[in-house]
């Protein structure tokens, strides 16, 4: 259950946007054993004002419409995982939504089965976790 949010210029249009997030959900779904309907995704708009990053920190070229995206999830992914997921994010988000590949920032956070209740004050892996 990866749950990710999205950090993106207000400027940005919104078929943009949405091109963005399908190429992450997509990207997720082949690189990290993420099930299709397992969509959770929150959006940030911001003023150029609220959103202040160095344009060429690490030799990166950014543009206007950069954007972070932070991704939640529980740990088990590989390091070559994590790598792949990162070119497919910025592989699919070029098709999708015109994004450029120093535009795009990723940022991963990796937590545990206890970490997660989808509500009713459950955490759901826990008990997946209990039952097995």
């Amino acid at each position: 259950m990866p749950l990710v949010k999205f950090n993106v210029p207000r400027s940005l249009p919104g078929d943009r946007l949405d091109g963005l997030r399908n190429a992450v959900h997509e990207a997720l779904v082949t690189t990290a054993n993420v099930p299709q309907d397992d969509l959770f995704h929150v959006v940030h708009r911001l003023e150029a004002r609220d959103f202040i990053s160095d344009p060429v920190f690490p030799g990166m070229a950014r543009s206007a419409d950069a954007v972070v995206i932070e991704i939640t999830f529980r740990m088990g992914r590989t390091e070559g995982q994590k790598q792949a997921l990162y070119r497919e994010i910025v592989r699919l988000a070029r098709v999708n939504s015109a994004m450029r590949p120093d535009d795009i920032m990723v940022v991963l956070t990796e937590n545990t089965s206890l970490d997660w209740s989808f509500g009713g004050g459950v955490a759901h892996y826990a008990l997946d976790a209990l039952t097995v």
